[in-house]
């Protein structure tokens, strides 16, 4: 029996956890870093490698920092700080500037203005630290200040809870062209499912900003700054997607150290169909159901809309082999991707999308070729992987006679190979019971490919049945 499945026994819960892989090294603290070497191959825009001396003198850099206490705390406190287990409990995959699929700011950026976002975190603990993606940005965006609270309602803020964050000890810096910027830590106690608002001022001119177009969620913009407002008052506008935001990362003791799922893949991984604001999204579902089965674990959305795993896209990510690395292997504390993807690479053709065109027609050798280069990246990494089956979409703009052959081909090498570690069957899971190339409707949002509420829930189920089942 894989050990990725322990029995479920009074002892089922440590065993899963250790079952279910080491996890990946978490990043230094406090620190700014230029983008991975693997981006300067592929479309996306071109990534400087530093100098063998400018490394080293980075480095000796980043250590100087660590050795001194953030604002605000004592050196006892920054030395368990500096030794705390870290974990991600949030993040977004970022992306190039674009018109997106409804109104954004990332084209126009930011300018003398304020900008908060509320974001949901998937595991608790004593402090948090913040990370900031520039990786689209051809140049250095100088952040004025940042501050982290717990969320109230809209755009306030709980009153006394206001913090703010520092980068190597400064309240201002710079995120590197092409970069990330992580924040040094603070000190804010943290429980499982409790969202928290991060806001950014910008007194200068950012230019277009590296974001997340598809948040469901809405985030909130105001003239000047309003950093530590804890009224929504200022705060008039507003739109759905993240900006700059990557990820959220929470220290965590020993004893809690539940390793993190990442949920990798497209629009249904996104979350489009769900509820703005609602966190109806399936790794939100997800994260809640296996808590209710007393097997708690950050769950990470790395879902990208109109994502590909062979193609890049200006509106749609890198694809899945470049950007695998920086959005699932490398997030801290990761013992498990899960796989949900290709509908788009099939699909796209059949649809004639205006947004990715010419699309090209893909095999399903070839796909299945895109989703071996995932598994070996995972298993390099001594991470666990689940392939996730396509969905049903029978009657949407992505089906055809070709997709429908291909998803077919993909869907029984995803189950029957036995190359990944786990399988997740959601394209019998979720099929209507009269047709089983057909979403089922009480699952559908209404375009026959993406699930509505009720289907992100049934995801999650099944999801979730399957990282606890003892059998592979």
């Amino acid at each position: 029996m894989n050990l990725f499945f322990a029995a479920k026994t009074g002892t089922a819960l440590t065993a899963l956890l250790i079952a279910l892989g080491t996890p990946a090294a978490a990043t230094s603290p406090a620190h700014a870093t230029a983008a991975p070497a693997h981006h300067a191959a592929t479309a996306a825009p071109a990534h400087a490698t530093a100098a063998p001396a400018q490394r080293a003198a980075t480095a000796a850099s980043t250590r100087a920092a660590a050795e001194s206490a953030p604002a605000g705390v004592t050196s006892a406190q920054a030395d368990a700080l500096r030794r705390a287990d870290w974990r991600a409990a949030w993040m977004a995959a970022p992306q190039r500037a674009s018109t997106g699929f409804e109104p954004n700011w990332s084209e126009e950026g930011f300018s003398g203005q304020s900008v908060r976002q509320i974001v949901r975190l998937t595991a608790g603990g004593s402090s948090l630290r913040i990370r900031l993606s520039n990786d689209y940005g051809p140049s250095p965006v100088h952040l004025t200040g940042a501050t982290v609270a717990y969320a109230g309602q809209g755009a306030s803020l709980r009153p006394g809870s206001v913090h703010r964050l520092t980068f190597d000890s400064a309240p201002s810096a710079d995120l590197p062209a092409h970069g990330t910027l992580t924040s040094d830590p603070v000190r804010l106690r943290i429980e499982p499912f409790q969202s928290v608002a991060v806001t950014l001022y910008f007194a200068g001119t950012t230019g277009p900003a590296t974001f997340h177009s598809q948040a469901y969620a809405t985030s909130y913009r105001a003239q000047g700054d309003h950093a530590t407002d804890t009224t929504a008052t200022a705060f008039t506008q507003t739109t759905h997607s993240w900006y700059y935001l990557s990820r959220v990362d929470v220290a965590a003791g020993k004893d809690q150290q539940g390793q993190a799922v990442v949920t990798f893949g497209d629009s249904i991984t996104d979350g489009f169909g769900s509820t703005n604001d609602a966190d109806n999204r399936y790794p939100d579902e997800l994260a809640e159901q296996l808590a209710a089965r007393g097997a708690s674990r950050p769950v990470l959305n790395a879902g990208i809309g109109g994502n590909l795993v062979l193609n890049d896209s200006a509106w749609y990510g890198d694809r899945s082999a470049v950007r695998f690395r920086r959005d699932a292997l490398d997030q801290p504390g990761v013992g498990t991707v899960v796989i949900l993807q290709g509908v788009n690479d099939i699909g796209f053709s059949e649809s004639d999308t205006p947004t990715y065109k010419p699309a090209p027609v893909v095999s399903a050798n070839e796909l299945i070729a895109g989703h071996r280069r995932l598994i070996r990246q995972a298993h390099d990494r001594g991470i666990k992987v689940v392939g996730a089956t396509l969905l049903p979409f029978k009657g949407s703009d992505h089906w055809g006679p070709h997709a429908a052959a291909v998803s077919d081909a993909v869907n029984e090498w995803i189950r029957t190979s036995g190359e990944y570690d786990a399988v997740v069957d959601l394209d019998r899971a979720m099929a209507a019971p009269d047709d089983p190339d057909v979403l089922n409707p009480v699952y559908d949002s209404g375009d026959h490919l993406h699930p509505n509420n009720a289907g992100y829930t049934a995801m999650a189920h099944h999801t979730t049945d399957t990282l606890t089942s003892r059998t592979k």
